[in-house]
């Protein structure tokens, strides 16, 4: 994918290309324009590319204690693919909460399947891509004539998808608290440090009795 800078560049011509709706840029999924090799090729006036779309598969864990799930998780992949037939292009692994959509591969890789580019995409289990949400990445998938593949796709009750996703709210609400007790022993240790600082200078100012 090229920014509006990098295509003007390699076209030789101003970025207002897009603006003027000579060749309109695409958008991603956080609304930033790009261009594709296709668009390229098109500007240049070439042949249209016949590119073949990748295979990624994209494994998650929440934190960095979980990181030697990380690589289970990819170790049980690499099992699944194999015994499908699949031949993974790329492997994209984050360390990063399911109820995050800012991970910077995870938007990569959606915008890779917007921009068609990618064919498809190998996951775990459902929520390694999303905690919730996932009926949209489906739908993005769909459209854009990506396969989404989920190795265990086990199907769960009503109350047992209630629970998990209470549970969810939960963990993801008391890091946040534990995180902004933390943030408030700063912001209090910093208060003192800089009252101790404006005692000090107005100490040095006053004058001797």
């Amino acid at each position: 994918m090229y920014t509006i800078g990098e295509f003007a560049k390699r076209v030789g011509v101003t970025g207002r290309w897009d603006r003027e709706g000579r060749l309109k840029a695409r958008r991603a999924v956080n609304n930033r324009r790009y261009y594709t090799d296709n668009d390229l090729a098109i500007a240049l006036g070439q042949q249209k590319l016949e590119t073949k779309k990748r295979c990624v598969a994209y494994c998650r864990v929440s934190g960095s204690a979980q990181k030697p799930d990380l690589a289970n998780q990819r170790q049980t992949l690499e099992q699944f693919c194999s015994a499908r037939g699949l031949a993974i292009d790329e492997w994209i692994e984050e360390v990063c909460g399911g109820l995050n959509f800012n991970r910077k591969r995870f938007l990569s890789m959606i915008d890779g399947v917007i921009a068609g580019d990618i064919g498809t995409v190998v996951i775990a289990h459902k929520d390694r891509l999303a905690r919730f949400g996932l009926p949209l990445i489906e739908h993005l998938c769909e459209v854009h004539h990506c396969e989404l593949i989920i190795m265990n796709n086990q199907s769960l009750s009503p109350e047992q998808e209630l629970t998990q996703d209470l549970l969810t709210i939960l963990h993801c609400f008391s890091s946040r608290l534990y995180g902004l007790g933390n943030y408030r022993k700063t912001l209090k240790e910093a208060l003192a440090h800089g009252n101790n600082h404006d005692q000090r200078a107005q100490d040095s100012t006053e004058p001797n009795a």
